[in-house]
């Protein structure tokens, strides 16, 4: 457990300062605990690296030199990161004896916080013991967190009399003579409420909802607690109060919820308002298809037998969204009862049947014959209809039919989006079968004719490589700088200038040509893998003076916004946020961060950052990622340092750091793994169970820790992060030592097995192992393979970033 330390220096500060500093404190100590100091570059360290990786992997042979010279090219990107801090509303009287008192919650409760996590995670009843225990055993702000953290638990489970007695005792614990409401007061009253309301005590959850507003005005929750009151009002059976709790909030935010508008529509049916109570109801039904209340709005359309009249284009786009969200099923269900309705004519039903059927295909339980049952039509259901059996056709090996069904789409439905989506089946089909004149020719064939679809992209660029692999390269530069030109914005551009670069260098020896290719990757793609590559063909250019080339000069780097790891430390809803991460209430920390100003600037960092103070990184980092996607093109230093820290993190580095030395690895390269592995998730168990930091498969477990001498060894060992970082760098190592010491090729198989890479080996006439690379059919492997090579050049950049900051 984590204890607080204040240095003798802060006791001597004011009260408010010292609680800031001891927070402050705090949060660092819990985020050391999860990011150790940054390791010196590799010229200042001891480690021993594996020597085959030193001779085969040109990546490695200039990692220094590299990272240096890729950051003199990272100069286009206008933004750099901001660190000052930010001039800010100051605080009033009111919101300083808040944030007071939260902060002191917050450090009285540190220490319940992994319990409190357990427990979340994981509701056992020793985690409900432990948690009690600290409840029992601590008064005030402590205790009062752990019981809201219990009640919270017993919530989730329906336990409601537990829960309400023990939100009950958090605000018992809380409570003073100057203070009757503590600092969880709102967070208790709230979950009491819905306690109550879940298990129908509709009085008791009247008295706890009235007046709340008024008792906490800051409370994230008080928009939330009218359609709480409507929604306990129309139980009661008074429409009129129900609709007095939610007429004043209809021109707020809070009223395009789907939960607001349910609430209204079940208001306005008791009321006796048909009318306006079906319109509610379509308008949730329709424009909400992937939310709860939408499922309940349909009950009561299809009761009121109102479902079947509403406009069949309408319905037809609810299951579409269904469909589109991969929520097969219920789509499924949704076109099934469409086609079933007494009004549908014989062209709407006939489209209904066919996009139930590719449900049942995406479900993996369509048969020939229920497609061949299906009427084969000259419209849009009969082009689906054909690609469900060129489908069909491709899951059995049938190249023969597959190629006769796709020559009747392209004559009997030329300009069909299902005839793309043929095209591009197929395309794939024989890049599996290494048959790459056809993948060509279908590839290529769907980029002619359907140039704006959401395919033609790939497959123009799938078109380019294998004719490159085939030597065409005549028509491979054509095709590669037509990508550049057509599809500027789309994700095989790096590749597309990186190869037609090589066309130039190796073909027609154009090498000012080949610079111009190599330099606008590094200049607008600065930590792809192919910025790594680029760089090694610049290096050895030379000294060349690059061509001015208009669609190359055309490509601008993603705009990077401006950053800042500036988080008001106290800010009333920074520091709840925080005091919630100690209770383990952790889907409430977002929206309270969200409800503080100025948080679109640095929110999404202060809600990762308290996921990765307590350990789960992995969450930190999913979450940046969706916030900054672009940070694979963003040079360091656009971005704060502890983003990056965030998005590749060290845990477990001393771990990572010996067992990578006993086996002869680059502990960046262990850890760059690992991040794409499992996000350094100790817990995860994947859909194929592989399991832990490494994603071991259990019988490899098994043999691994039998040459480890680990005797009496259990599956669930493999969640030890210590254990599976040694069985893993070990099972790596092995891995390595198959493929000639060669990462490429080891990462490959870590990620697919080793057959398919023996496979893909065996195309041979790979001229470098990033053909080798380039030519992986499949695409989660390819990308997999670059991120992990990208990941390392990442880290080694970040250290060396960090020493030389630290040397300041």
């Amino acid at each position: 457990m984590l204890a607080l330390r204040i240095p003798p220096r802060i006791k001597r500060l004011p009260e408010v300062t010292i609680l800031l500093a001891a927070t402050a404190f705090l949060f660092a100590s819990a985020r050391a605990q999860t990011t150790p100091p940054a390791t010196p570059p590799p010229h200042q360290r001891s480690t021993t690296h594996s020597t085959a990786a030193h001779h085969t992997t040109p990546s490695n042979a200039h990692a220094s030199h590299r990272a240096s010279a890729i950051t003199t090219h990272r100069t286009a990107h206008t933004r750099t990161a901001v660190h000052h801090r930010r001039r800010r509303r100051p605080l009033t009287a009111r919101e300083l004896a808040r944030s007071r008192r939260l902060q002191h919650a917050f450090v009285a409760s540190s220490q319940l916080r992994p319990m409190a996590q357990q427990l979340a995670q994981t509701p056992t009843p020793a985690a409900y013991a432990g948690v009690s225990s600290f409840a029992h055993s601590h008064t005030g702000e402590a205790a009062a967190a752990a019981y809201l953290a219990l009640g919270h638990a017993y919530l989730l489970e329906r336990k409601f009399p537990d829960a309400v007695s023990a939100l009950r005792s958090t605000h018992v614990a809380e409570a003073s003579k100057t203070q009757p409401d503590g600092a969880l007061a709102d967070y208790a009253a709230y979950l009491t409420a819905q306690a109550f309301l879940q298990s129908n005590q509709l009085p008791q959850a009247e008295t706890v909802l009235n007046g709340y507003d008024q008792k906490y005005p800051d409370s994230i929750f008080v928009e939330s607690v009218p359609i709480l009151r409507a929604n306990l009002m129309v139980q009661e059976g008074d429409p009129q109060a129900a609709l007095a709790a939610l007429s004043p909030h209809r021109q707020e935010p809070v009223a395009g919820k789907a939960d607001f508008q349910l609430a209204l529509a079940k208001a306005e049916a008791l009321a006796g308002r048909a009318a306006e109570a079906q319109l509610l109801f379509e308008h949730v039904y329709l424009d909400y298809p992937l939310s709860i209340e939408a499922s309940v709005a349909r009950s009561q359309l299809a009761t009121n037998g109102v479902l079947a009249t509403l406009p069949i284009d309408q319905r037809r786009r609810h299951a579409d969204a269904l469909y589109d969200a991969n929520h097969f099923a219920d789509a499924e269900d949704e076109y099934r009862s469409l086609a079933g309705q007494a009004n549908v004519d014989a062209a709407a039903r006939d489209a209904m049947l066919v996009a139930a059927a590719e449900c049942d295909w995406k479900l993996k339980r369509l048969s020939q014959t229920q497609v061949n049952a299906l009427p084969d039509t000259n419209d849009d259901a009969g082009a689906r209809r054909m690609y469900l059996l060129m489908e069909l056709a491709r899951d059995k090996g049938d190249s023969t039919t597959q190629q006769s069904i796709v020559a009747q789409m392209e004559t009997r439905f030329p300009d069909s989006p299902w005839l793309a989506e043929a095209l591009y089946s197929s395309g794939n089909m024989y890049l599996l079968l290494k048959d790459y004149p056809h993948a060509i020719t279908y590839y290529g064939e769907l980029a002619r004719r359907f140039p704006t679809s959401k395919y033609a992209p790939s497959a123009h660029w799938r078109a380019g490589w294998f004719n490159y692999r085939l030597g065409q390269y005549d028509e491979a530069a054509r095709l590669f700088d037509e990508q550049i030109r057509v599809y500027a914005g789309g994700k095989e551009i790096p590749s597309a200038l990186y190869w037609r670069g090589r066309i130039y260098e190796d073909q027609e020896h154009k090498p000012t040509a080949a610079a111009a290719c190599y330099r606008t990757i590094l200049r607008v793609f600065s930590h792809y893998y192919y910025a790594m590559l680029a760089q090694d063909r610049v290096t050895h250019l030379g000294d060349v003076t690059p061509d001015s080339i208009a669609d190359l000069d055309a490509l601008k780097p993603v705009p990077i916004p401006e950053l800042t790891d500036d988080v008001p430390e106290d800010d009333p809803h920074v520091v709840k946020a925080r005091l919630l991460a100690n209770a383990g209430l952790n889907e409430y920390i977002a929206p309270e961060i969200r409800a503080s100003d100025g948080s679109d600037e640095w929110g999404a960092f202060a809600e990762a950052e308290i996921y990765a103070s307590y350990g789960e990184s992995w969450r930190a980092m999913r979450l940046l990622k969706r916030a900054i996607p672009f940070y694979t093109s963003a040079p360091m230093e656009a971005i704060p340092v502890a983003y990056w820290r965030i998005l590749f993190p060290q845990m477990y580095w001393t771990d990572i750091k010996a067992d990578a030395e006993r086996n002869g690895l680059d502990p960046y390269m262990v850890a760059s793994l690992i991040r794409q592995e499992t996000e350094f998730n100790p817990g995860a168990v994947s859909n194929k169970n592989a399991w832990g930091l490494m994603q071991l498969l259990p019988s490899v477990g098994r043999a691994l820790a039998k040459d480890e001498g680990l005797r009496h060894f259990q599956t669930s060992e493999l969640l030890d992060p210590a254990t599976n970082i040694r069985l893993g760098t070990l099972y790596l190592k092995q891995t390595l030592d198959k493929f000639g010491g060669q990462p490429e090729y080891a990462f490959a198989a870590y990620n697919a097995g080793d057959d398919r890479v023996i496979d893909w080996q065996s195309v041979g006439n790979y001229h470098g192992i990033e053909e080798f690379v380039e030519s992986i059919p499949f695409s989660e492997t390819r990308e997999y393979v670059e991120a992990i090579l990208r990941n390392e050049q990442i880290y080694r950049e970040l250290d060396k970033l960090t020493a030389q900051r630290a040397q300041r």
